[in-house]
């Protein structure tokens, strides 16, 4: 774990125990730090009880902490701990912030951060895998992989990867990353903000935070992160807040099979530009782009059975990261050749981003408790089979797909109707693919 003489002798409050609060508890514990814990359920308070204080902070004084560290799935927007914290004079901070304020103390290193609504957790693992090909001494975390605070510190020269949510940047004050990547911005997450505007510039604090001779690097697509690289543009150097030239690459896009599709163009080229600005060569970049293997539940092809593709992209709980999956397999001979289960917990009452995508879609077989409103969408424009649950619509679809078809689980919603969360609904969608349909085939994953 990090161990920093910063939080010695300090105090602190840690407020959620999950992964990322335990590892937060064991720095400052091992730092040297006095913490105070919290957790709603009874089987982490126990573990720490000998060793931290247990409290509630809503029934406590935080006057003369340090700090209030909290999950980030902590709604600050609507908890009444933001509000305590700040009569008291106490910054709420996320363990982001703790590794921030550690810099100082670890071996000389470098910080890549990335963040954007869709597409984050691909880059950071990329870039990640790019610069481990290369040999460069990396770790990954953040949003992504074991709780940064956990992980061994890296030797001199190297390079922690950083997956950032937005919860994660409002939590962050002082992490000035030598090289960050703003993918994009769609709506997202606005039960937790005022409105877009404060979302974006949420996202956009991330680059913010960065000096002057930093570099960022955007997906300029959309108008609000062509506007924060704008903004950008003209507090920095000459080329250090550039848009991303996604096309230069588009070349050698066919020889990277866990990278197919517009979104994944243009995933790698922010990627690369990254592990660019570390010193890697273009030659050692297309190495690394053609040997990564993809994330799970994010287009990952579970198996191919005569002909048919079967792919496991669960992580899809908006109709903005459905789309990009939608728009990477176009008709061939002028078939429209997905077969796209859809629905859930929706987030949004439209398909709007999804809609440009549309032919590209032999049928639609909808589920959840969004399924009705789906089936109303889409029925004016393609084939739709209203089916309540996941198995049914496996089941329908498999057997109306053909050689060269692709059986695709995008679901553009939120889980929580069905499922724990996506992981286990994708989990869900592999065993039923092996089950029914797609068990004889040759199993692999893919991006």
């Amino acid at each position: 774990m990090i161990v920093a003489d910063a939080f010695r002798g300090r105090r602190y409050v840690v407020l959620g125990l999950a992964r990322s609060g335990m590892a937060t508890v064991e720095t400052l514990l091992a730092s040297g730090a006095e913490v105070t814990a919290w957790d709603r359920r009874r089987e982490p308070r126990e573990a720490l009880q000998d060793r931290a204080t247990i409290a509630d902070p809503l029934e406590i004084d935080l006057t003369g902490f340090d700090g209030v560290v909290v999950s980030p799935g902590v709604p600050l927007n609507s908890h009444p701990l933001q509000q305590k914290a700040a009569s008291a004079g106490v910054p709420i901070v996320g363990d982001i912030e703790l590794f921030a304020l550690a810099r100082q103390e670890l071996p000389p290193h470098k910080v890549i951060g990335i963040t954007g609504t869709n597409g984050k957790s691909t880059t950071t693992a990329l870039v990640h895998h790019l610069l481990d090909h290369a040999g460069y001494a990396a770790r990954m975390g953040g949003n992504i992989g074991l709780p940064i605070l956990a992980q061994e510190p890296l030797p001199d020269g190297g390079v922690y990867v950083l997956e950032l949510s937005s919860f994660q940047i409002d939590l962050t004050r002082s992490l000035a990353c030598e090289a960050a990547a703003l993918i994009n911005i769609t709506p997202d997450h606005l039960d937790r903000y005022p409105d877009f505007a404060a979302y974006a510039f949420a996202k956009g604090r991330l680059l913010a935070m960065q000096g002057a001779g930093q570099f960022a690097v955007f997906g300029c697509e959309d108008a609000p992160t062509s506007a924060v690289q704008q903004a950008e543009a003209a507090r920095r150097a000459p080329d250090r807040a550039v848009c991303v030239d996604a096309w230069a690459w588009s070349a050698h896009q066919q020889s990277w099979p866990s990278l197919q599709g517009p979104h994944n163009l243009q995933n790698a080229a922010i990627a690369a530009a990254l592990v660019q600005e570390m010193g890697m060569t273009q030659g050692q970049v297309l190495e690394g782009l053609a040997s990564f293997g993809g994330l799970p539940h994010r287009m990952e092809r579970v198996a191919e059975t005569d002909g048919v593709f079967f792919i496991n992209d669960s992580k899809a709980t908006n109709p903005a990261s459905t789309a990009p999956a939608l728009a990477a397999y176009p008709p061939i001979d002028g078939k429209p050749r997905i077969h796209w289960i859809c629905g859930g917990l929706p987030k949004e009452d439209n398909l709007h981003d999804c809609a440009p995508f549309f032919g590209n879609i032999a049928c639609a077989y909808t589920i959840g408790e969004a399924g009705p409103m789906f089936t109303d969408i889409l029925a004016p424009h393609i084939r739709v089979e209203p089916c309540e649950l996941l198995p049914e619509a496996v089941t329908r679809a498999v057997a109306n797909a053909r050689d060269g078809d692709v059986v695709m689980l995008s679901p553009a919603c939120a889980s929580f109707d069905q499922f724990r969360d996506y992981e286990a609904r994708g989990d869900a969608f592999r065993e039923l693919v092996t089950e029914i349909g797609g068990g004889d085939g040759e199993t692999r994953s893919a991006e």
